[in-house]
């Protein structure tokens, strides 16, 4: 009788152990599956920010900021206004950009469900000008209206 009872014990046993390995591995796969859809819609995103950039559409490349978005510059950080106004004055010569923009080597973190860190690299090219490159790190936030640039902290 002892020997029956620890052979359920231990049948108890496994078969909790079972389902836990079953619930952790499926949250990990989910976790995955968010992980490569944030990847693919940031990334998205941001592509199509850099080609409303190269049509000279600036306003359509802003949407990709939130309004409560900021930067970092050298004064410490600043909001959407300064850095609509950073663009104007020093990327673009009235209506269109003095160079094309493209980024590459782009790194999706996720940091919860709705926020996410984006690494990765710029280059502006074109026009007969020196090509002009640098690293940025974005903090992005998932809205109703999709990811949106919440920090940006480029270089």
């Amino acid at each position: 009788m002892k020997n029956q009872k620890l052979m359920y014990y231990k049948k108890g046993i496994l078969a909790v152990m079972l389902l836990l390995f079953a619930f952790a591995t499926t949250k990990v796969h989910a976790q995955a599956t968010n992980a490569d859809a944030a990847t693919a819609q940031i990334t998205a995103a941001m592509d199509s920010s850099a080609a409303e950039w190269n049509k000279g559409d600036l306003e359509s490349f802003m949407n990709l900021y939130d309004p409560s978005a900021t930067m970092m510059m050298p004064s410490g950080p600043v909001g959407l206004d300064a850095i609509r106004a950073l663009y104007v004055n020093k990327y673009f010569n009235g209506k269109m950009p003095k160079q094309n923009l493209r980024y590459s080597d782009m790194k999706v973190r996720l940091l919860g469900d709705n926020y996410a860190l984006l690494t990765g690299a710029f280059t502006l090219y074109g026009n007969n000008l020196p090509d002009r490159s640098g690293r940025y790190s974005l903090v992005m936030i998932h809205t109703k209206y999709g990811w949106k640039i919440l920090h940006d902290h480029s270089g």
